[in-house]
């Protein structure tokens, strides 16, 4: 690397913090949280590590909270959990909606803006898919009110279909079969149960509603029984609710700083040498990683074989098979201590839960130096980081 292009790296915003709630079913443990009940207790612990911060050391205040949502009440999420997490007033709130790669493209936009604007960002992301306001279109010719299920992805003209049959779809393309998608769900929930059972949730989980454990991850779920589940899309997929994510609550957010004040924290963190989005057909948009991590890891000037820590989102399992294969992945790098499979996938929260984990993995016990988190949208869309532990 020349000593421009290392300079510019020195200079990248870092993410010197990282935390999530625990992942609960809809429903179940976290269904009386609202998504700002949810994302406002992060944003208060992260609050809290840089109020801890020496005077002496000029970390400026927080300048920002950007935040990642889909489904939940409307409004600026960002901006009531920002309050309800007892912020000053002077703080600004953003709301973003990039479908499920919502969270992570709001880690993208904070490093964006700090790259112009010195200080500090805490970005991520939250679904409350329990408390979500349910929506109905007026009644035609006097008749009673039709239940509205989800905004569009794409015009329909264009291809407009639900995420589940577009796996099925996906999976079927890419010659992918039921059993190895049932064996690579198998193995997301053995990595998380295991990871959990060792403890290694846990310094990233921020308690919240006496919840303290993710709910989903199941020990012992074989092959065998996973194939025992029948299609969940219709006859002939190989999509079932056993490979496929479940539908959960929960929130992740990172404090980003810029990199003179990471050196005034003196802590280490995660540098973000590259971010990218992409585009693809929007009937295949599991796709979407595909594009923006080949185009993450090209602006950072590295290569699959450099990256310690991948982590995608595991929307479904033929999905990130597919995405392997266009890759050249070995899908057994993927997600090391289980993924969305196992761990649930709170849609506005998940890209950036991707990068709670890969701060885990990469500076709380530190297990390399770099990482790729990537997650595919619905409508055809990809984001991805690249990251590279400092200490």
């Amino acid at each position: 690397m020349s000593g421009g292009a290392g300079g510019a790296v020195a200079e990248a915003p870092v993410i010197v913090a990282a935390r999530r709630t625990p992942i609960g079913t809809a429903q179940r443990s976290l269904a009386a949280l609202t998504a700002p009940d949810l994302a406002a207790a992060v944003i208060a612990d992260l609050a809290a590590d840089l109020a801890a911060a020496p005077p002496e050391r000029g970390v400026p205040g927080i300048g920002e909270v950007v935040l990642g949502n889909c489904t939940g009440p409307g409004g600026d999420v960002a901006r009531v959990a920002a309050l309800q997490a007892g912020l000053p007033d002077t703080v600004p709130g953003l709301t973003v909606d990039r479908q499920c790669a919502s969270g992570l493209a709001a880690v993208v936009l904070a490093v964006a803006v700090l790259r112009s604007e010195p200080g500090v960002v805490l970005a991520g992301g939250v679904e409350s898919a329990s408390t979500a306001p349910w929506r109905f279109w007026p009644p035609a010719d006097g008749g009673a009110p039709t239940r509205y299920e989800r905004a569009p992805f794409a015009p329909a003209t264009v291809g407009d279909p639900d995420m589940g049959p577009a796996a099925d779809l996906l999976a079927r393309d890419s010659d992918v079969s039921r059993r190895c998608q049932d064996e690579y769900a198998a193995r997301s929930h053995a990595r998380a149960a295991a990871t959990q059972r060792a403890g290694g949730f846990d310094a990233e989980i921020v308690p919240v509603g006496g919840v303290a454990r993710d709910e989903r991850p199941r020990a012992g779920l074989s092959v065998d029984r996973l194939a025992r589940l029948r299609p969940a899309f219709g006859p002939g997929g190989t999509v079932t609710a056993g490979n496929a994510c479940g539908v959960n609550d929960g929130a992740a957010l990172v404090t980003v700083v810029d990199a003179e004040t990471h050196r005034r924290l003196g802590v280490p963190g995660l540098r973000v040498l590259a971010t990218a989005t992409a585009g693809v057909d929007p009937n295949r948009p599991g796709l979407g990683i595909v594009p923006a991590a080949r185009l993450a890891l090209d602006r950072a000037g590295l290569g699959l074989d450099q990256v310690d820590v991948v982590e995608f989102n595991e929307a479904f399992a033929g999905q990130v098979l597919a995405c392997c294969a266009g890759l050249g992945l070995d899908p057994a790098r993927v997600c090391p201590e289980g993924g969305a499979l196992a761990l649930g996938h709170p849609w506005g929260a998940s890209g950036a839960v991707l990068a709670v984990r890969l701060f885990t993995q990469l500076v709380r016990r530190p297990g390399g130096r770099h990482g790729l988190a990537a997650i595919a949208a619905g409508g055809g869309q990809g984001v991805a980081m690249v990251v590279e532990a400092c200490r």
